[in-house]
């Protein structure tokens, strides 16, 4: 079978299971079923475990409607879609492998899982109940959400902080310490049930890729990136599923023109018409079930006369195939993300491939909490961020692009990957596998 044949063979058979895929979209029901379950899960069996690691034994979530901490927005039940008035969470850890303590400081039950505590009956004031919730558990320490460099650890806003601090008892305003590392923990850390699920996941992700990519809507000469990045977001919103980001689509090919892969993270890349010879590159991520994607791929515009995709290009790309094995063999618990930016870079130095890795953790947001292996335009080290150190059972998008010379253009491609994974703690695995060679597009 001719190459060629074999690709567009490949997208057809990915384009059936697209079908099979978009049928088999959960209903909003079922997605509150899955979220709620996952939601359980996770504190029954995954909170008491993380607040043991971090040696909080009281964490304090705290958020007024339509401004929630990061972390207590993943907390929320299905049917919760904001924080309502001022929503307090307590969860505390009395040790000796008993359950956590699961209070909702509020008028309302948060969901079945956190019992609503606040009698105003008793405590016309929600800061007196509180004091009284933590006087009664005698914590400690008391977990706060304050981070200097993960955002999504930062979540206690000021006011409400000086709330806290202010209603606490004396005795207990020094046991405040800041939950970064808990609050990371808790978003890091991916369940069996997500893990699962993300297979599927990115497997409908890729589909949803190849669909837009369909050679029966690309046109050469009319057909535009900007037509293509519009289709990929129509077809996510027909499913009835949301992207997280604008996708982008640009375009490398046999011109004068060098391609700025610098400029393509500061900047959108300009509209442009597809033409016979176009390497093309997608950037492209959905949510569902509270659960995000992030892949790029590429493909290939074949000539009319053309039987099979540039050796050269097929060349790059295993090129930055080989960029992503070096990566993911550098996944060792306790090394930080600096660690293993630096040892991928200078392996990657050492056979003569020019490198650049920014890979970011993925799970309840894109980019995700939990250590930055790289920036695009910091590949010395990423202060903070990429200091924090790599922990079992979570998730990253090996994000990253090999440059490399194609003669027959007389310039230099920047092939840019993006795979999601899993890291056990012992090996990197990807969800759904990884594009290891480029799609040839055969357009009427």
């Amino acid at each position: 079978m001719k190459w060629y044949n074999f690709l567009l063979f490949l997208s057809l058979g990915t384009y059936l299971s697209a079908q099979e895929s978009f049928r088999d979209i959960m209903s909003q029901k079922q997605r509150a079923v899955w979220v709620d379950s996952m939601l359980e899960y996770r504190f029954e069996y995954m909170l008491p475990d993380l607040m043991r690691r971090e040696g909080i034994d009281m964490w304090i979530l705290i958020s007024r409607e339509y401004n929630e901490d990061p972390v207590m927005k993943t907390m929320l039940p299905s049917e919760w879609l904001s924080a309502r008035r001022r929503t307090i969470m307590v969860f505390y850890d009395p040790g000796k492998g008993m359950p956590i303590e699961k209070v909702a400081i509020a008028r309302y039950d948060v969901g079945r899982l956190l019992k609503g505590e606040w009698n105003i009956d008793v405590y016309p004031d929600q800061w007196a109940a509180l004091t009284d919730v933590v006087q009664k558990y005698k914590p400690n320490k008391i977990g706060i959400n304050t981070s200097e460099f993960f955002g999504l650890a930062d979540g206690l806003v000021s006011t409400e902080k000086d709330h806290l601090i202010k209603a606490l008892p004396e005795s207990y305003k020094s046991r405040v310490v800041s939950a970064e590392k808990l609050a990371i923990a808790w978003l890091e850390t991916r369940s069996p049930m997500e893990t699962g699920f993300y297979k599927s996941l990115c497997a409908l992700s890729r589909d949803i890729i190849m669909k837009g990519f369909d050679p029966g809507f690309i046109f050469v000469g009319q057909t535009t990136t900007d037509d293509i990045v519009w289709r990929l977001r129509q077809l996510v919103t027909d499913m009835g599923l949301e992207v997280w980001f604008h996708p982008t689509v640009s375009i490398q090919r046999a011109d004068k023109n060098n391609f700025d892969h610098l400029r393509s993270f500061s900047g959108r890349p300009k509209e442009q018409t597809i033409q016979y010879g176009d390497l093309l590159h997608v950037d492209f991520g959905i949510t569902y079930n509270r659960l995000n994607t992030d892949q790029q791929q590429h493909f290939y515009i074949l000539f009319p006369d053309e039987m099979e995709i540039p050796k050269s290009i097929q060349k790059a790309f295993t090129t930055a195939n080989r960029l992503q094995d070096i990566l993911t063999s550098q996944f060792v618990v306790t090394r930080s993300g600096n660690e293993m930016l630096l040892n991928a870079l200078q392996q990657a130095k050492e056979e003569n491939i020019t490198a650049s890795i920014y890979t970011h953790p993925i799970g309840f947001h894109g980019h995700a909490a939990g250590p930055a292996i790289g920036m695009w335009d910091q590949q010395a080290g990423v202060k903070g961020t990429g200091d924090y150190i790599i922990y079992p059972n979570t998730a990253y998008s090996i994000e990253l692009n090999a440059a490399t010379e194609i003669p027959e253009w007389g310039k230099i491609v920047r092939i840019m990957l993006e795979e999601d994974g899993f890291f056990d703690g012992h090996t990197f695995e990807y969800f759904a596998g990884r594009q290891t060679a480029v799609y040839g597009l055969k357009l009427e």
